[in-house]
């Protein structure tokens, strides 16, 4: 079901955990009882007597050297504070006995007690007197029941014999709804925390499923599907030079349309013609399951054929790099192809015979070329491998080939050699480069603006009109007005559909 997507689970998940957390955290403070807590750490153990165990002996001046016993004097400096939520009154102290705290100092024996008190605090020295509980015996002293509002403390510098540094400092009493406890005290190196441990948590796990919810979001793929989506199966057949697109729109349909077949099976714009002429006649007039893409209008003699403006191509000659010409003047070309030129030195070339590699006659490219550029048709094949005469009589060497990749491999191989392709074809082959015609580059951007002569408009033909709701219909619906526009674009032709599409497939 859509509404259980996974990320509407996560963003439920998330949503729920957020009213959680903040729920539990008013409940937490108005029903969780606070805890009274008294903490305390010791701030300094050090010996001041002679009597070092290791390295060299203290160095002592006054009273520290003249005191006796105090050869394994130590000092201890213990901090007591109220780091707590609450406040602490004399009463809240449960003992007994008259104190209200015990400080041990194992192996050791307390000889001299001094308490300090922060500054606005002087109050606190009035309980720390005998009356009150303030004693000491051996290594122990009973602490009064001083009461510490939150963040107050008091501190005891003791002065200790008979023990080392180091030995164990404990502070034990009882609290009414708390505990004493050791507790850390932040050092200027520390960086004190921002956030408690719960608030911590709770932000991690938050941060985590807004994460995971813009991951799912971002690796979606959110492209619709095609409209009007349909099965069955269809062959695309015809131009050589637009089939590198109908493949990919073909792979792209499939995918977005479950139990659609699309076979793309190119020979030739007017290959494609009749093979689509041929299917509907089989089909006793009837609109069969191919489409038939050409390079340029069709050939007369086909009125059942509907036809439908795709795109506009463009079409580049390509020279072998052998001949370092970047431009060719029209009339140049046509000369070329009238078998007026035999050598490129007679165009300022290289010293090598020229070699024209074309298309069969079934090619949509060849049919433009020979319309928009030459104005005639091409002479007559006079070589079967490219390289050699067939014909003795024939002025240059003119072969025939059935595909543009076949063209530009062959035109990459042989010195002097010269063809024609769809402009995207043969981008990334070595051994060719484009011509120019008379300046003017072939370029999608620039088509209308430049002159350049060699373009068409891609032509997609049906036997008649599909039926609405069949694949036909719905794949020709994609590809000239549908999602397929990226796909036609990114393969550098102009969709017609587009603004300047209209207008430069206005003008045929």
């Amino acid at each position: 079901m859509e509404w259980l997507s996974a990320e509407n689970v996560v963003a439920v998940f998330t949503a729920v955990l957020g009213i959680l957390a903040s729920g539990g955290v008013l409940w937490y403070e108005r029903r969780v009882p606070r805890r009274r807590r008294i903490g305390y750490r010791v701030q300094m153990d050090t010996p001041i007597g002679s009597d070092v165990r290791a390295g060299r002996p203290n160095f002592r001046l006054g009273l520290f050297n003249e005191a006796p016993e105090m050869s394994d004097a130590t000092l201890v400096l213990l901090r007591i504070e109220n780091d707590g939520s609450q406040s602490i009154a004399d009463n809240d102290y449960t003992g007994r006995e008259v104190h209200g705290l015990t400080a041990e100092f194992t192996d050791r024996t307390v000889r001299a007690i001094a308490v300090t008190q922060p500054p606005g605090a002087e109050h606190l020295m009035d309980h720390f007197t005998a009356a009150a509980g303030m004693r000491h015996s051996e290594g122990t002293i009973h602490l009064p029941r001083v009461p510490l509002n939150q963040g107050q403390h008091f501190k005891l510098l003791v002065l200790l014999t008979g023990g080392p540094v180091g030995s164990a400092i404990r502070v034990t009493g009882g609290l009414r709804d708390g505990a004493v406890a050791p507790n850390h005290s932040t050092t200027p190196d520390d960086t004190p925390p921002l956030f408690s441990r719960a608030a911590r948590v709770i932000t991690v796990l938050l941060t985590v499923c807004v994460v995971a919810l813009a991951t799912i979001i971002v690796a979606r793929d959110d492209s619709r599907p095609p409209i009007g989506c349909a099965r069955g199966e269809l062959t695309v057949t015809g131009s050589t030079a637009f089939a590198p697109v109908a493949r990919e729109l073909a792979k792209k349909y499939e995918k977005d349309c479950e139990g659609a077949t699309v076979t793309v099976d190119a020979h030739g714009s007017n290959a494609g013609i009749r093979a689509l002429a041929d299917a509907g006649a089989a089909a006793e007039n009837r609109s069969p399951a191919v489409i038939a893409l050409a390079d340029g209008p069709k050939p007369g003699g086909h009125p059942q054929l509907r036809e439908t403006r795709v795109a506009v191509s463009v079409f580049g000659l390509v020279v072998n790099d052998r001949v370092p010409l970047k431009n060719l003047s029209l009339a140049d070309i046509r000369r070329l192809y009238r078998g007026e030129i035999a050598d490129w030195r007679q165009l300022g070339g290289p010293d090598l015979p020229v070699l024209l590699v074309s298309r069969d006659a079934n090619s949509g490219t060849r049919e433009v070329f020979q319309r928009r550029v030459l104005h005639r048709n091409e002479p007559a094949n006079s070589s079967r491998d490219c390289r050699h005469k067939d014909d003795a009589e024939a002025t240059v060497v003119r072969c025939e080939l059935s595909s543009t990749e076949q063209v530009l491999a062959t035109v990459a191989e042989l010195p002097g050699a010269i063809g024609y392709s769809e402009l995207r074809s043969g981008s990334d082959l070595k051994g060719v480069h484009r011509l120019t015609i008379d300046g003017a580059a072939p370029s999608v951007d620039t088509i209308g603006e430049t002159g350049y002569p060699y373009r068409e408009i891609e032509y997609a033909y049906t036997y008649g009109r599909p039926p609405a709701d069949s694949l036909v219909s719905s794949f020709l619906t994609y590809m000239s007005r549908g999602g397929g526009q990226d796909v036609i674009t990114t393969h550098g032709h102009l969709p017609c559909a587009t603004p300047k599409g209209l207008r430069v497939c206005g003008e045929g």
